[in-house]
């Protein structure tokens, strides 16, 4: 059997306001059936709707986090190691030697360093999934990509929420009203959702991109394209993402956008750069000119944000525009985000356990790439590099 003998262990997530949880009752039968036994935390499952009993009933053994992380070869979480504030202890100190760690760590981010390396001191092999490579064989262990799609649409039903109009045109005994503007900035996984939950809503769309692949997909939605006037060859970096811009070319990036912005009911901003800073292409100005009751959400917050006045976690006025900057929008729909994270962790574990053994092929780019810790060490390109520039190694 595939995972006879393994060990698998499925906290409960602790940051606030995660609900997610890495595991359902389905995926942990999967576990089972294979041969693991799998160790829950009571309650892991609560924040997403899914009860102890369904765990049971799946075949899990329920105990308290001590022993989950104690008892577990393979720890899978949704976040990075958190301080648990109820324990007094950082989850990394729950770990152990040989443990193997499969989760979203974001290696690179500043914040993150001290905990990675606590990780590598550890002796933690830790795997993020943050680094999964956009190829075809790792399509159905994308959870970026899983997180992406739930976040573009649930961004453009809390903006729909907030307006103060109907967003499809609508036949009225008082006559015609017409239908609301969206404008979708960045198409990539989190735009086309939102931009195809706008088009269902029966609202006018435009959407912005400097890729064209991700404009012809914008396209073939109904989106009507904004041409940003940059180049090809400046617009598109490895694996198809986008490159980070110069400053002459943001700026006539926000050029392009102000006719359209200014019209717009609502935006939704998703732009980013693998690695970077997300972009700033809506300006103080650029909000100012918009309708009162206008709403943004800016999905890509979580990297900084592209509008200049957003706020990370916050909800605020400016010029009688509606900036959100809801973080981690993906928990806030806990259900079916769980669902789709927890099949690609199943699907990534498939492809590094061999009859029970958790087997790291280099030579595969999906674990090269994801990859942080090992033997006491942090390998991960990015986190090396982000770690190099700040003087931490």
């Amino acid at each position: 059997m595939k995972y006879a003998g393994l060990t698998i262990g499925v906290p409960k997530e602790i940051l606030a306001g995660e609900r997610r949880v890495s595991a359902t009752p389905e995926t942990v039968g999967q576990f089972v059936k294979g041969g693991a036994k799998v160790l829950v935390e009571k309650g892991a499952g609560l924040g997403a709707f899914f009860s102890d009993e369904a765990y049971q009933e799946a075949g899990a053994v329920l105990c308290d986090v001590r022993d989950v992380f104690a008892g577990a070869d393979l720890i899978l979480k949704v976040k990075e190691p958190q301080f648990n504030d109820e324990l007094g202890v950082h989850e990394v100190d729950l770990m152990k030697e040989g443990q193997v760690l499969i989760t979203f760590l974001h290696p690179a981010s500043p914040v993150n360093h001290k905990m990675i390396q606590d990780l590598a001191k550890k002796g933690v092999t830790s795997l993020t999934l943050d680094s999964i490579p956009r190829i075809s064989r790792a399509q159905s262990m994308d959870a970026l990509t899983s997180m992406s799609t739930v976040a573009g649409y649930k961004g453009l039903l809390m903006a729909a929420n907030r307006i103060p109009k109907f967003l499809p045109l609508m036949g009225t005994a008082v006559g015609m009203i017409q239908p609301g503007q969206v404008t979708v900035i960045g198409a990539g996984v989190a735009g086309l959702q939102a931009i195809a939950t706008a088009k269902r809503m029966g609202a006018v769309v435009y959407a912005a991109d400097i890729r064209p692949d991700a404009r012809e997909q914008a396209q073939s939605l109904g989106a009507r394209i904004v041409d940003l006037g940059v180049p090809d060859e400046l617009a598109i970096g490895e694996g198809g993402y986008a490159k980070h811009l110069s400053p002459e070319w943001l700026e006539k990036e926000r050029e392009a956008l102000k006719d359209t912005v200014a019209k717009s009911d609502i935006l939704i901003t998703s732009a980013l750069v693998p690695g970077k800073e997300a972009p700033i292409l809506i300006t103080e100005e650029m909000v100012k000119s918009m309708r009162p009751g206008s709403v943004i959400v800016d999905i890509a917050i979580d990297q900084g944000g592209n509008c200049a006045l957003s706020e990370g976690g916050e909800i605020r006025e400016h010029y009688g525009v509606i900036i959100d900057g809801t973080k981690n929008i993906p928990g806030s729909m806990p259900t079916s985000s769980t669902d789709m994270f927890s099949k690609n962790v199943l699907n990534f574990v498939n492809n590094i356990v061999e009859d029970g053994k958790i087997t790291l092929n280099l030579d595969d780019v999906i674990v090269r790439d994801t990859l942080t810790t090992k033997d006491g060490k942090v390998v991960h390109e990015g986190a090396l590099e982000s770690m190099r520039v700040r003087g931490e190694i």
